[in-house]
């Protein structure tokens, strides 16, 4: 006697993609609250030690003109709305990850000039590990990066006794306050 299997229907078969994605989105390491440096954040729900992988930061893999094109479109939005601007995280040299899906919870932590976490590129995929051990309750936060010719888009409001007032890489620090020290002057 043989066993038929019932067809899944087009909406069973997306539901099932999607509780996929969302699970892949989640991790036994933390949860999203809100956070008193922007909107929402993400919260360690136990103790993490240093190093440990803490969540992966997905979604739709994109070329980088895609990448580019989406970005200016996502800025123009946020001038307009005040909603956050961009979640597209860089992969590799030809492509970026667009993570402005609902199932990526990573796209919620906060940038901080004193991080605790930091992204690793692991094969295609970007994984985010603890810098150093990380206390139940803590807000989850890594450094965005973002370039210095950009730094007055993005204003920085992590409270941190670091914090140089603008998401900018740590590389680029020390331009960044030679840039402020030229507005200085050039207001006085």
């Amino acid at each position: 006697m043989s066993v038929r299997k019932k067809a899944e229907s087009e909406e069973q078969v997306l539901h099932r993609k999607l509780l996929k994605l969302w699970k892949r989105g989640q991790s036994r390491y933390c949860e999203v609250r809100g956070s008193e440096i922007h909107g929402r954040g993400v919260y360690a729900t136990g103790f993490i030690p240093r190093e440990t992988p803490i969540i992966e930061y997905f979604g739709e893999k994109i070329d980088k003109a895609e990448s580019d094109r989406r970005s200016l479109l996502q800025q123009a939005k946020a001038r307009r709305t005040g909603d956050a601007a961009v979640y597209i995280f860089t992969l590799s040299k030809r492509y970026d990850i667009d993570g402005n899906v609902p199932w990526n919870t990573a796209r919620l932590i906060n940038h901080s000039c004193n991080p605790n976490c930091e992204a690793w590129i692991v094969g295609r995929k970007i994984i985010i590990h603890a810098l150093h051990d990380i206390q139940a309750g803590e807000e989850l936060t890594f450094d965005y990066g973002f370039d210095v010719d950009c730094y007055e888009d993005h204003p920085c409001l992590c409270g941190a006794a670091n914090c140089t007032g603008y998401i900018v890489s740590r590389q680029q620090w020390a331009e960044l306050a030679q840039r402020l020290q030229q507005a200085v002057r050039k207001e006085g």
